[in-house]
């Protein structure tokens, strides 16, 4: 899986366990729905973009990398 990819996963993971939806996370986070949106169709996402979202979830970005879609084995590029 690409970095980014995994990025967004975790994202909608995140929004699952809230139950929230990406819209209201882009109104918590002050991050653009289409930002959001778009990240796997990037092949980067800005630091500061996770930032804005991990500040709208109110986690640390070391909560936010806590998982197992983050591990060496897992990401391809």
């Amino acid at each position: 899986m690409r970095l980014v990819d995994a990025v967004y996963e975790r994202v909608i993971e995140l929004v699952k366990e809230r139950r929230i939806t990406v819209n209201a996370l882009a109104n918590l986070s002050g991050v653009p729905r289409p930002t959001i949106g778009t990240m796997t169709k990037s092949s980067t996402v800005k630091l500061s973009t996770v930032y804005g979202i991990c500040a709208g979830l109110k986690i640390t970005l070391q909560q936010f990398f806590d998982s197992p879609l983050f591990d060496p084995e897992n990401i391809t590029d």
